[in-house]
């Protein structure tokens, strides 16, 4: 940023301070001031497949440079799990020894696929970054998959290696035989417990995390890495039941950082401020209690990605509870929680919250489900010092799309924000026109952070990325100043405290059993999870069935966040429109809201 540019916010902070209305900038004035030529922010065009977008000029410009980056960071601390703490020197350590075996030992090649399938442990980190460090793609599946889901992922993707802890590597032993390309599996924290030859100890190769520092400081092994290489497949439900592996690239995962801190900028350019200028290596670290699975978009781009980019310190725990969480916020000196509005709600309701030090709380950042607009006010009013913010973005968008922050978000409790400087959004009608602000329709997004494809499903990438856009599925709307306000989902889906359940995937399930004719299911309203997931069944004649016989044989059949909580039983059909499709937003009115 100029210094002509620097003495205009002041002047104009100043005139604010005297009882100027709020915003003292538009966001189309802030914009510009951010990418002019030199600031942080620069904008330059290129080609990327095709399709012309604007990209961050002065951004990283792959993941490996992130983590080359962070070496002079050193001893400052990165990762805390119970009693083991990881510095940003023994992090880079076990990552470049990783990535060596990974080279010589499992004889990995660029563009091969390394699964990650464990809980938020040490040693997920230098698993994901060894990977994409020596070109090839991280692919973390979802650990709260059962056996075959876990067996999809890997088969799906045609992995080669996959880090597992050990409760995993139980899970998936049992289908060995049917991952023909799988020919590794490295296990963390459990030892070789398995005769399979292909398992062995991660262990074995860098030692347990409290030796990494012992390791011998080595430089990351050679590799073509660019850019636009793909780096990541990270999966996500689709509507026709069967996950879909969203492939990012380098560029990609990083621009979707270089958006949330150009919305984060901008805010305080609203305010008629100078934003905060950051230093990696500086006084002041940043400590994220990071209580959503890395293998989430948001996990892991958003915090683990940012954290080795911003040397920011993460804390994470064996399973999310609020009061194990409050005495790590106050032991640690935590300054950012959220990541899902359930755990802001959680911490912010806790009966016993006043009993812990939690003043070292700055930032309340969620997304991923739906949020209560009051949910703002009671973040002002338990953390003064604390700044909220919201926003909106897809695995197939590397997560942050969108960003509320700090007075934007108190005006526009119900907005998810406006998109990064360097991307775009539009509404469209039924027949892909574009609609003007206030229009109502179905979100479009265009930004280099856009995932390519779906792995190997050509006609669903057809239908969701098209020329540098991806078709959300979002139904919803966008103010004069650019500000995006959902309304309903195009696509059948409710979203469970930030894990997204496909409706039709549960009704499938469903109607395996022999009792049950029709099924249909509907988010129910919570404050704290957004949604949970609701059924109503429709018995076959003659046939008895109670609603815990239903939730139980959900049970067997798949994950726990995607089990019906609330069942009704019925005898007569489900109500259908003309064309056949089950109404469900009439179905919705026969629950009550929880939480």
């Amino acid at each position: 940023m100029t210094p002509g540019h620097t003495a205009q916010i002041r002047e104009k902070r100043s005139m604010a301070d005297n009882g100027q209305s709020y915003p003292v900038r538009s966001i189309a004035e802030c914009n510009a001031m951010l990418t002019a030529p030199g600031a942080k922010f620069e904008l330059e065009e290129i080609e990327i497949r095709g399709v012309r977008h604007e990209i961050y000029k002065h951004a990283p410009l792959t993941i490996r440079q992130i983590l080359e980056d962070a070496r002079p960071l050193d001893k400052r601390e990165f990762f805390v799990f119970e009693d083991e703490r990881v510095d940003f020197g023994s992090f880079h350590k076990a990552c470049a020894h990783l990535a060596v075996a990974l080279q010589e030992k499992f004889g990995v090649e660029k563009g091969d696929r390394i699964a990650i399938a464990a809980r938020n442990y040490p040693q997920w980190p230098p698993s994901f970054f060894a990977a994409v460090s020596i070109g090839a793609i991280a692919t973390p599946l979802n650990s709260w998959w059962k056996g075959e889901e876990l067996a999809y992922g890997l088969r799906d993707s045609g992995a080669k290696v996959v880090f597992v802890d050990a409760e995993r590597l139980d899970i998936i032993a049992p289908h060995f035989d049917q991952l023909p390309d799988l020919k590794h599996v490295v296990v963390m924290r459990g030892g070789k417990n398995d005769p399979d030859p292909r398992v062995t100890s991660m262990e074995d190769i860098i030692g347990p995390v409290a030796e990494w520092s012992s390791l011998e400081d080595i430089d990351l092994p050679a590799a073509d890495v660019q850019p636009d290489d793909d780096s990541t497949i990270l999966y996500t439900s689709g509507t026709t039941g069967q996950p879909k592996g969203a492939v990012g690239s380098h560029r990609a995962c990083i621009t979707n950082l270089f958006h949330a801190l150009s919305c984060q900028a901008r805010s305080f350019l609203r305010k008629g401020e100078v934003p905060p200028v950051h230093d990696p290596a500086g006084p002041i670290q940043r400590v994220a209690l990071v209580a959503i699975p890395l293998f989430h978009a948001t996990g892991c781009y958003a915090n683990m990605l940012a954290a080795v980019m911003r040397g920011d310190k993460l804390v994470t725990m064996y399973r999310w509870n609020v009061e194990e969480a409050l005495q790590i916020i106050q032991d640690e000196k935590v300054t950012t929680i959220g990541g899902v509005p359930a755990i802001a709600w959680q911490v912010l309701e806790h009966p016993d919250r006043d009993k812990y030090d939690l003043s070292s709380i700055e930032f309340v950042a969620y997304g991923g489900a739906p949020s209560a607009p009051d949910l703002v006010t009671t973040i002002k009013k338990r953390f003064p010092n604390g700044t909220p913010s919201n926003g909106w973005g897809m695995t197939e968008t590397c997560a942050t799309a969108t960003l509320n922050f700090g007075k934007e978000y108190e005006l526009r409790p119900e907005s998810a924000g406006a998109a990064g400087v360097a991307s775009r959004m539009k509404i469209v009608d039924a027949a892909g026109n574009e609609l003007p602000p206030g229009g109502v329709g179905e979100l479009w997004y265009k930004g280099a952070n856009n995932c390519r494809c779906y792995w190997n499903k050509p006609e669903a990438t057809a239908k969701t990325f098209i020329d540098g856009w991806v078709v959300t599925g979002d139904i919803g709307r966008l103010d004069e100043e650019g500000f995006l306000f959902l309304m309903d989902r195009a696509k059948d889906m409710l979203i469970r405290g930030g894990e997204n359940i496909y409706c039709i995937e549960v009704e499938s399930a469903l109607y395996d059993h022999p009792a049950i004719m029709d099924a249909a299911i509907v988010g129910i309203p919570h404050k704290v999870l957004g949604e949970e997931v609701g059924a109503i069944v429709q018995v076959k004649p003659g046939e008895k069935l109670t609603a815990s016989e239903v939730i139980d044989f959900a049970k067997e059949k798949m994950a726990g966040y995607k089990v019906p909580v609330e069942v009704i039983i019925q005898t007569e059909p489900l109500q259908r429109n003309a064309n056949g499709k089950i109404l469900k937003t009439e179905l919705r009115s026969l629950f009550k809201p929880r939480g």
